[in-house]
């Protein structure tokens, strides 16, 4: 890595730092409780603004990620720190307003969010790949790990900025705004420090985007490689979302919820241990090798049904099905498509957000054991496009050679 790009790195996955609050501040039971009581709505009311993110990101996907090819990684990314801020800024403005139609304004500003939440991923995702150019797996895994610590650290900093309201109400506008601000600052900061795609546009090795797709040739084993975004998107999700379901009406456990703190242990450890084994191992091995692990875990689970099991299934999952598989799969989707990688991400994250939502929509008309079966069945195609994907994995690497007339690791 070039020492002229470290600050720019830091500054770039400090991005996903304040976003790791930003996506997840909706999920807050005492979040949610304080918008529903400033809004005048039941506390699951908020499920929805949270799904607002989800269908910004859908409808800014398509065009962000071809946007960041052309104009480039740092137009890219100040849009979406720009427009994250109006997010977060926005909910404190929602809150203040009230019944006085706070809800319909924090709606707006949360499909904001999910339009900040993909030029950030088609800007960022690729440049911090360009500057740690020798280990672009470790670089996107990085930023999982940002994301990691920051929802780790939540529940304290929801504790120090907690703060009522002279009619009583209590209010986190001090966590909103104060992210919002800091957003601001990113902006300015990723205006100035240089990044490895504005060099080289500024010495004319740059390509436009359409002199890019001519000669890009999109495989089956390429287009396979994209759907592992939506498989493995779709094996921690539901697990997240519906493990503990299972573990109380299956396994009969009252309160499963230290699977959260299992799952959250095995997601942190997994991006270190895994940044480590990249050196020595492919990254493309990773997109098998974790799905066999998850497939072999969920059907123990199914199977087996005791507490033990549970807690083990919930750091397995954790490490092996949340800890960086996305960003492997995107990673190497941008090592195969170097010259149109905002476009790649924006494939890959697109598949992803799919999953969330179709997955999830069918999972809540679902019994738990029912939908630990889903789950297999998912696991199971990723585990085949894995395989696939390395079985294929040295043609794909020569054409990709042969479409960009460089060398491909």
């Amino acid at each position: 890595m070039n020492k002229k790009y470290l600050p720019s790195a830091l500054i770039l996955y400090l991005n996903y730092f304040i976003h790791g609050v930003g996506c997840s501040i909706l999920g807050q039971a005492v979040i949610k409780e304080a918008l529903a009581a400033s809004w005048g709505v039941e506390a699951m009311a908020i499920t929805a603004i949270s799904a607002a993110l989800g269908l910004g990101r859908l409808i800014a996907l398509p065009f962000a990620g071809p946007l960041s090819d052309k104009l480039g990684r740092r137009i890219s990314t100040a849009i979406g720190s720009g427009s994250y801020a109006i997010y977060l800024i926005g909910l404190a403005l929602a809150f203040n307003a009230g019944t006085n139609g706070g809800y319909q304004i924090a709606y707006i500003c949360a499909i904001i969010g999910g339009i900040a939440n993909s030029f950030l991923d088609t800007g960022i995702y690729p440049a911090v790949g360009e500057i740690i150019y020798k280990a672009p797996g470790v670089a996107t895994m990085g930023i999982k790990f940002f994301i990691a610590i920051a929802q780790m650290i939540l529940p304290f900093v929801l504790g120090a900025t907690v703060a009522t309201t002279a009619a009583g109400l209590t209010s986190y506008n001090t966590l909103f705004f104060g992210c919002g601000i800091i957003y601001i600052v990113l902006l300015v900061l990723v205006m100035l420090f240089p990044l490895p795609d504005a060099d080289q546009k500024a010495a004319g090795e740059k390509e436009g985007l359409i002199a890019s797709l001519k000669h890009t040739h999109f495989s089956i084993e390429s287009v396979a490689m994209i759907l592992i975004g939506f498989t493995c998107t779709g094996t921690f999700q539901l697990w997240l979302n519906c493990a503990q379901n299972f573990a109380k009406e299956n396994v009969g456990w009252t309160d499963p919820s230290i699977m959260q703190t299992y799952y959250s242990a095995g997601t942190m450890l997994a991006l270190i241990v895994t940044a480590l084994l990249t050196r020595k191992i492919k990254d493309v091995r990773f997109i098998v090798i974790y799905p066999v692990i998850c497939l072999a875990t969920l059907i123990v689970v199914l199977v087996g049904k005791s507490q033990p099991l549970m807690i083990a299934g919930a750091f397995l999952i954790g490490w092996a099905g949340a800890g960086g598989l996305l960003q492997i799969a995107t990673s190497v989707c941008n090592m195969l498509f170097p010259k149109i990688k905002g476009t790649v991400t924006a494939l890959v994250m697109i598949a992803s957000s799919l999953c969330n939502y179709t997955i999830l929509t069918a999972a809540s008309k679902m019994q738990p054991s029912q939908v630990m079966v889903m789950n297999i069945v998912l696991t199971t195609i990723g585990v085949v496009l894995g395989l696939f994907v390395n079985l294929r994995y040295t043609s794909m690497v020569e054409q990709a050679q042969a479409d960009n007339q460089e060398k491909i690791y």
